[in-house]
């Protein structure tokens, strides 16, 4: 079979090497891929806003499925176009994809159907806005209504960082608009963690449980990022958390969907605050996760080409999913500068002794060829992750790959995976 990937971050190279390993697939593409990707895949240089092209491109070299990585494509409805053109395509239609798209409509999705989540209230009007966070007091929450590339969220500390963060949003408009609403919510206090499911609408297949690292510097200082690192199993999720996780947020979510006339197909993303063994959504993504997929799909024993044509045709429920025992940990290396402004351009060392390594694998996110040389290009530019016994043993084995890559300005977290650590030895 042949398999369109879209996207070329850390995701998608690891949703193509995953792909890469399933006997049944004959060829891989993937628009516009790295330089990671392009190991296992033919990039295509398409734009990803045109959707007409991408349709034309797909019917042109009999492309078998079709599997969409990031959310502003999903959100912008190509899995619409791919449909009314009878093309198969993993992931959910713009109705769906509002659970992502918009804080407001998530938001009062999950009032509707009675999921937990923090109060809120949301604000077209910025001195609305700022007397509300007067009132209330920090810490408090502000995000942008629409997509951000994880970085229209702010947890302030401080009143003065919250109405700093308003002034950005709905003033600046550093996120056009995504900040024509804000919503303010109320800061949750416990442990995050993200928990992913497969479905078809119907069936729901959970994943394994992992947890992200979103803010740039150790010990969660600085600001959000599309996240720096990133672990699975996610110890806080025990087995009876993992149970009110799926009957309080995930059911309902389906269930509450198809309620509103919208079947959701594809990968559904809940990112969770565990407090005093109560999950709580801090938001719904409609896609996998960036860097979460680097470690569990390392840990997934099943073929996700199978996955993902179940999902399509609707017959999830005659599968199983099947998890490697072994941990896994990744590290996300950025350039100098991120999330703000940072240079492109920086050869990138150290990529094939990395390679010698047993269990450790490179996914590429911010990465291009430049005179024959893989250089930087983005703002996360490497997830290097490894497997191992248990995740200390794994954290272990991803610093020292990651100790191996240089390129100019590179910085990382050393804190990646700590918390789990420290949990799992008490």
């Amino acid at each position: 079979m042949k398999v369109l990937v879209i996207g070329g971050g850390g995701r998608e190279h690891a949703i193509v090497w995953k792909l890469a390993q399933s006997p049944k697939v004959d060829k891989i593409y993937c628009c516009p891929g790295n330089a990671g990707i392009a190991e296992h895949a033919e990039c295509v240089d398409i734009d990803l806003r045109d959707f007409e092209s991408l349709v034309d491109f797909v019917k042109y070299e009999w492309i078998d499925l079709t599997i969409v990585g990031p959310e502003d494509p999903l959100a912008r409805g190509i899995v619409d176009v791919f449909e009314k053109n009878e093309l198969k395509i993993m992931g959910p239609d713009s109705r769906a994809s509002q659970l992502e798209a918009s804080k407001v409509f998530a938001k009062e999705f999950m009032k509707r159907h009675g999921i937990p989540t923090a109060e809120y209230r949301v604000f077209t009007s910025y001195l609305h806005a700022e007397e509300y966070v007067r009132m209330k007091g920090a810490p408090i929450v502000i995000k942008a209504d629409g997509l951000a590339a994880g970085k229209g969220v702010v947890v302030a500390k401080t009143v003065d960082e919250a109405i700093d963060a308003l002034k950005k949003i709905m003033k600046d408009r550093v996120f056009g608009d995504a900040g024509d609403r804000v919503v303010v919510e109320e800061c949750l206090q416990g442990e995050e963690a993200s928990y992913l499911v497969f479905t078809d609408g119907e069936t729901i297949l959970p994943m394994a449980s992992s947890q992200d690292h979103k803010r740039v510097y150790d010990n969660d200082e600085g600001p959000n990022t599309g996240g720096m690192g990133a672990y699975s199993p996610a110890p806080v999720v025990s087995a009876d958390i993992e149970k009110d996780i799926m009957e309080k947020v995930m059911k309902p979510a389906i269930k509450g969907l198809n309620k509103e006339g919208i079947r959701y197909k594809g990968v559904l993303y809940a990112g969770l605050m565990i407090n005093k063994g109560r999950p709580h959504v801090l938001e719904f993504n409609c896609r996998f996760g960036d860097p979460e997929t680097q470690p569990l799909l390392t840990r997934l024993k099943s073929d996700l080409l199978e996955i993902s044509l179940a999902i399509v045709e609707e017959r999830l429920s005659r599968m199983t999913l099947q998890w490697r025992p072994e941990a896994s940990v990744c590290v996300v290396a950025a350039s100098g500068g991120y999330p703000g402004r940072y240079e492109k351009g920086k050869e990138i060392k150290g990529l094939d002794d990395v390679k010698k390594m047993n269990d450790v694998v490179v996914f590429h996110a911010g990465t291009s060829f430049q005179d024959g040389k893989i250089v930087t290009s983005g703002g996360r530019v490497l997830g290097v992750t490894a497997l191992g016994t248990d995740i200390k043993e794994a954290r272990d084995r991803a610093y020292s790959a990651i100790e191996k890559i240089h390129f100019e300005g590179m910085h990382y977290r050393k804190d990646i995976a700590r918390r789990a650590i420290e949990r799992s030895s008490n």
